[in-house]
């Protein structure tokens, strides 16, 4: 009865070890297999056949993993303090390495990550960060793979998702935009003006060879003036109407033009001012420049001592006499 039982007890046994010793593994996995503790080879995939109690295997996943890397406190080249996640995709390359060289190696590329994230953001300034993100998301995936390629992980890529600002930095990013934006438009205005005015210069001069097309254009610009509703219209006046009228005031200006005295009629009786006015004190006093004017007493006798002719005084009856200074 024993024997019995004990023979039938054996193909159970068997079945259970059976069992035991068949894994199956998928496309995507691989096997790292260990016999009494020591590696021994990876396999995979398919039907993978162990010796039980002897042999031990640890699955590695093959497919690219997606990482999250929490919110880092960076401060940038430029002493702005800003919070940045990031995305970072890895796959292992090596199911050997991966298991032997590192315990947790999703948690160690997690860490790494971070680490590597603040350092090299650290080196850029703001604008650099907002702008140049392609260039900063290949310097850390370029950092991040050479870290890890002693476990056996591949950094495929690494991007950045969020930068968080603060109130007072967003304020101030925007003044700046809103002043670069006045600085195009006033150097378009600029260019504008520049070309306007290259076309002004073209069209008075094709003007300048025929006067007679400047006289039609008066006539456009009044018939345009008078079209509109309006109760004033203006002429223009050219400018050779009054040509020898600016040139007789231009020539009495001058500081070296003498001023005469007497009848104005008479040219003989015509005197200079300036040779006889040294013999006549109130002459000197009345014909100073504007910013000395004379007073009123000295006014007032020299129209006492001055002969009057049909109610108005005249130069020509002054009697000059010469006076010797002390």
């Amino acid at each position: 009865m024993y024997w019995e039982f004990g023979y039938g007890f054996i193909p159970i046994v068997l079945i259970m070890l059976v069992v035991a010793s068949v894994r199956i593994l998928r496309e995507y996995e691989r096997g790292v297999v260990f016999q009494l503790g020591r590696f021994w080879k990876v396999k995979g995939p398919g039907l993978i056949i162990l010796i039980p109690g002897i042999q031990q295997m640890v699955r590695v996943d093959l497919r690219t993993v997606v990482m999250d890397v929490p919110p880092q406190d960076v401060i940038t080249r430029d002493n702005v303090s800003v919070k940045v996640n990031a995305v970072v995709y890895a796959r292992v390359v090596d199911p050997q390495l991966a298991i032997i060289q590192v315990e947790n190696y999703m948690l160690a590329t997690s860490q790494l990550a971070q680490t590597t994230l603040r350092a090299i953001l650290g080196k850029h300034e703001l604008d650099q960060l907002l702008a140049e993100r392609d260039k900063i998301n290949q310097a850390l995936q370029q950092v991040l793979d050479v870290q890890t390629d002693a476990w056996g992980i591949k950094v495929a890529n690494v991007e950045i998702k969020h930068v968080d600002l603060n109130e007072n930095m967003v304020r101030a990013i925007a003044k700046q935009a809103e002043a670069e934006r006045e600085r195009r438009a006033k150097i378009i205005h600029a260019e504008g003006e520049l070309q306007a005015s290259a076309k002004l210069l073209e069209a008075a001069q094709k003007l300048a060879q025929a006067p007679q097309a400047m006289q039609l254009r008066y006539l456009q610009t009044l018939t345009a003036i008078a079209g509109e509703k309006t109760s004033t219209i203006i002429f223009p006046m050219p400018i050779d109407l009054i040509s020898s009228v600016l040139d007789r005031l231009s020539e009495r200006s001058k500081p070296g033009a003498p001023i005469t005295i007497g009848s104005p009629l008479s040219d003989k009786t015509r005197r200079p001012l300036h040779d006889e006015s040294r013999f006549c004190p109130i002459l000197q006093k009345t014909l100073r420049p504007p910013n000395k004017v004379p007073s009123s007493v000295q006014l007032r006798s020299w129209r006492a001592n001055t002969p009057r002719q049909n109610g108005a005084h005249n130069f020509s009856h002054v009697h000059f006499k010469p006076i010797h200074r002390r």
